[in-house]
């Protein structure tokens, strides 16, 4: 059975990537070399702002975190799109998320929150959306965010 295009299946998802968020410093979105491309890291921009900020497990909750990984991750997508000319299609497989949460001194779930990267990584890719992986809690992300996620995906030609 031929495999689903990146493009048909976010369709099916109903999901749209949003416009790639601009720098907030020094550094590109994402870079290309050889047959990988690699993101910065992607805050959760929704139109161009932050919607949730603080640290999860004092200001946000875990489940407003996951979503917020998500909406990170769709960034990153963005960014990789900007690198291939908006052709997601050449995107063969997703090898490696890393998420950052800016978190509580009692929290201890970043992984549970770094899944909303990674399980949405699996909703648009299947099988080749499964990936290595670091979840690291850190004490503060740029602008207050309260999670930071970077992608790494293998591409076509």
């Amino acid at each position: 059975m031929a495999r689903i295009s990146v493009s048909q299946r976010l369709a099916e998802l109903g999901i749209q990537l949003p416009q790639l968020a601009p720098p907030v410093a020094a550094y590109i979105p994402a870079k290309r070399s050889a047959n990988t491309i690699r993101t910065s890291g992607q805050l959760p921009f929704v139109d161009g702002e932050l919607r949730v900020l603080g640290k999860v497990g004092l200001d946000v909750s875990a489940d407003e975190a996951y979503q917020q990984a998500r909406i990170c991750a769709l960034n990153a997508l963005a960014a990789i799109a900007w690198v291939l000319d908006g052709d997601v299609d050449r995107i063969v497989s997703v090898s490696h998320v890393t998420g950052f949460v800016a978190s509580d001194p009692e929290f201890y779930g970043q992984p549970g929150i770094v899944n909303g990267a990674s399980d949405l990584m699996k909703e648009i890719f299947g099988d080749d959306g499964v990936h290595t992986r670091s979840a690291v809690g850190v004490a503060v992300l740029p602008l207050n965010a309260p999670v930071e996620i970077e992608l790494s995906v293998t591409i076509a030609g």
